[in-house]
């Protein structure tokens, strides 16, 4: 209990130092980016395991809930408490709670006062030749049988000695061997609370220090406004003011366009009417000079005469198919497109997309003052964290508590030496106890081993071997010596047990379920005019609902001081670290912010004109159709190859002469006309068709499309004179709103660092679990128990083993005289 209460006063001392702590802090925050505190690490373990021997101590700790069924006395404590330790009043609540350890105190009391006087009963009763002491055996009939039972009996209890042995031997060298390690665990535990007091300084440079980064997060974003707040507002408006351009600039692009297929097809068109009329020329010659052939005489013979006349027929062939020349010029459309050309309207284009893609460093320019007021404003309240972190001493603050560790670690030290020599001491002790029983029980086992090798049932009693005798004798020598020294082992029995059962049921499990906490929170317990023990230490104000388990569970959580004390009722952080104050100094100048873009056009009244010149240019009433029927039609009324062919095959037929020969010739100028001229203005005419088929679909509802573009680029303007100044006030306060919400997140981090995570007080947690539960329940208290429980396990089988070691020596033993029978 002192242990646990220097362990208290230890929490206390940090509570103090730390309240002296808290006038200092005066930034708070959340995360900027990844904000975090470095991870601390400590040595001590949270946790403690026994190993495989725990086994052993949950079957002590059962046989203490059987012997102490009772629940923890809180209200019996309390009172002991409140009056200082006066028993009187309240001593027949605490003989009910501790019935069951009085009862097994009494009964080893009864054993330690019996057992030396039985024993000495008994030997003065042998010296006597009574109580068995007689060397004589009478003859039963169950002698056999009996011999058996006993040694039966005597080995089977002998097992039970040599267990509780065990246990007693694996006991006191377990509690010698923890205590060895008693050093290293509180070298560990004082290393870590010198990591809690030397890491909280340092957690908190650390976290004044990234507003540094948090500043520079910042600055890059206000040094990047042209591309930050002017490309918000630029990509706020582009998804209705791009499409508008882009409708006009691809309206350019069909002038242009248009143009040059204007030209194209009117250029063409001039070369197919000359084309045209050479064909008709050619045609013409060729026809004229058949014409002159067909009137040979051999054509009124009656046999040539039906050619001739087939031949005269089909001239019509040779005709020209089209008329180019009804075709109207395209010049004029020309000329109307070269006039809306004379207004480039491409460029007034780029002029709108180039005024518009200005956002962004119009917004530059126009900020700069204002940045420049944003960043004095920042590093001002970084001058004003940067003085906090001056005015914390928090060195000084925690010299006395770390002045209290190192007296503390030093009395260890010095008086630590002389604990593991008593411990030596005491591990030597009950190796003798241990070791008096092993020699008890051995001399039992070699009882047993010789009388029952040796004995021979043909034997009487008065022949017995030696082997047998020897093994009576060692029983008889197993039974002297347990009297001799039972009553030592119980002595220390009782003792061992009194204390450790009482530790075990009144400080070690209330501390390990809290309830112990639960008592010394009693209201007024600890001090009669304090409600609250822990608050009236730390605040000096014991109304405030401060209690040790709350600390405790709060410290085991690994939760910070600040919040584990509730040291708000002394210095309230949020107070001194007002979010909304800092934010709204920097929400001052952003809201300071004018930016003008309201002198943006996206297209000039030129280039509207032009627009509405190319939709009054024409291009969309031209007669199309004309020209696609002309252009569709062939060159000539008939095949010129067939008829050429047909021609060669009538000539053949005639006799040798100058008409056969002039017919041939006419075939083969109307092949190479068809080579020459046909082909190449077939394809000239396929080319102009599609040309003009899709000039025809380019202008077709060209009034529509530029009365639409019109429209868009209307409303795009009208969208831009409206709604630019509301964009702009959108776009301003998200952009102040990131910028603010970097500092507002990193006072909120603060906030939430000082107050649960800054001197993290697991470690006072740890050391005081150390203290307690681990070295002073799991060490000691354990491994004592465990102790009493086997040697006592071990003493109270003695009684048995020695009787039933006595009766069985009889039979082992070699008499002096034995029962004679005569024979009649």
């Amino acid at each position: 209990m002192a242990l646990l209460l220097g362990f208290l006063l230890l929490l206390l001392e940090l509570c103090g130092n730390t309240l002296s702590l808290g006038s200092r802090s005066s930034t708070e925050g959340t995360e900027v980016l990844e904000l975090q505190l470095p991870a601390t690490n400590y040595e001590t373990k949270d946790s403690y395991k026994a190993g495989p021997i725990g086994g052993l101590f949950q079957i002590v700790h059962i046989f203490l809930r059987v012997v102490q069924p009772n629940d923890f006395p809180e209200d019996i404590l309390r009172k002991i408490l409140q009056k200082k330790f006066d028993l009187s009043t309240d001593y027949e609540k605490i003989i009910y709670y501790e019935i069951g350890v009085i009862i097994c105190a009494v009964l080893g009391l009864l054993f330690v006062i019996l057992m030396p006087l039985v024993g000495c009963c008994f030997g003065l009763c042998r010296c006597c030749n009574k109580c068995g002491g007689e060397m004589h055996q009478r003859q039963k009939k169950n002698g056999p049988f009996l011999r058996k039972c006993f040694a039966v009996s005597l080995l089977v209890i002998s097992i039970f000695i040599s267990i509780g042995i065990i246990y007693g031997f694996v006991a006191n060298h377990h509690l010698r061997a923890q205590i060895e390690k008693t050093r290293k665990l509180a070298d560990s535990n004082f290393r870590d609370l010198r990591t809690l007091l030397n890491g909280a300084p340092a957690e908190i440079s650390y976290i004044l220090s990234q507003y540094t980064t948090t500043k520079e997060k910042a600055f890059s974003d206000l040094d990047n406004v042209k591309s930050l707040l002017g490309g918000g507002i630029h990509e706020q408006l582009r998804p209705k003011v791009i499409p508008a351009l882009d409708d006009i600039k691809a309206m350019a692009e069909a002038i242009k366009e248009t143009k040059e297929a204007l030209l194209n097809v009117n250029n063409t068109l001039k070369e197919l009417k000359k084309s045209s009329a050479q064909l008709n020329t050619s045609l013409s010659d060729v026809k004229r000079d058949l014409e002159q052939s067909l009137n040979d005489p051999m054509c009124s013979a009656p046999p040539v005469a039906t050619t001739c006349n087939n031949i005269r027929t089909s001239l019509s062939q040779l005709d020209d198919n089209t008329n180019m020349d009804q075709l109207p010029s395209l010049d004029k459309p020309i000329d109307k497109i070269n006039d809306i050309l004379q207004t480039n309207l491409s460029s007034l284009v780029q002029q709108g997309y180039k005024s518009f893609n200005d956002i962004p460093e119009m917004v530059e320019n126009q900020t700069t003052d204002i940045i420049s007021d944003v960043k004095s404003t920042l590093n001002s309240i970084g001058s004003d964290i940067e003085s906090i972190g001056e005015q914390i001493p928090i060195q000084d603050q925690l010299s006395n508590f770390m002045g209290y560790i190192n007296d503390t670690e030093t009395y260890i030290r010095r008086n630590l030496p002389t604990l593991e020599e008593y411990d030596s001491y005491r591990w030597l002790g009950g190796l003798v106890v241990c070791c008096l029983l092993t020699l008890v029980v051995i001399f039992y086992y070699l009882g047993l081993l010789c009388g029952t090798c040796g004995y021979d049932r043909n034997a009487t009693p008065t022949r017995r071997g030696c082997v047998s005798n020897t093994g009576g004798i060692f029983l008889m020598v197993g039974a002297g010596v347990s009297f001799l020294i039972c009553w030592i082992l119980m002595t220390i029995v009782v003792l061992t047990f009194v204390v450790g059962a009482n530790v075990e049921k009144l400080l070690c499990e209330p501390y390990q379920n809290r309830k112990l906490f639960q008592v010394l929170d009693t209201p007024y317990l600890l001090n009669e005019n304090w409600k609250h023990y822990l608050s009236g230490m730390v605040f000096n104000k014991p109304d405030i609902n401060l209690t040790f388990e709350q600390v405790y569970s709060d410290c085991k959580e690994n939760k910070g001081i600040y919040g584990t004390l509730k040291l708000e009722n002394s210095y309230n952080i949020s107070e001194h670290l007002n979010i909304q104050e800092h934010a709204g100094n920097i929400s001052n100048d952003f809201q300071n912010m004018k930016v003008n873009i309201d002198n943006i056009v996206l297209l000039d009244e030129a280039g509207r004109k032009n627009l509405m010149d190319f939709s009054f240019s024409g291009i969309d009433a031209i007669n199309y159709n004309i020209y696609l029927a002309e252009l569709s039609k062939a060159p000539t009324k008939g095949n010129l190859l067939s008829f050429a062919d047909d021609l060669e095959v009538k000539a053949n037929h005639l006799p040798h002469g100058s008409l056969k020969q002039s017919l041939k010739n006419n075939a083969q100028t109307i092949r190479t006309i068809h080579r020459s001229e046909v082909i190449p203005l077939e394809q000239s005419m396929s080319s102009v068709y599609q040309s003009i088929k899709e000039l025809q679909q380019k202008s077709s509802g060209l009034g529509m499309k530029v009365t639409n573009t019109l429209s868009s680029l209307d409303s795009a303007q009208d969208f831009l004179t409206t709604r630019i100044s509301s964009v702009i006030v959108e776009e301003s306060q998200k952009y102040g709103n990131t910028i603010v919400g970097y500092f507002e997140r990193y006072l909120q981090w603060v906030k939430i660092s000082i107050t649960e995570k800054i001197a993290a007080c697991k470690p006072v947690a740890t050391a005081l679990d150390s203290a307690v539960d681990v070295f002073l329940c799991s060490y000691i208290i354990d491994p004592m128990n465990l102790f009493w429980f086997g040697i006592g396990k071990a003493t109270v089988f003695l009684l048995p083993a020695l009787i039933f070691a006595v009766k069985l020596a009889k039979h082992y033993r070699r008499m002096d005289s034995e029962d004679v029978y005569e024979e009649f």
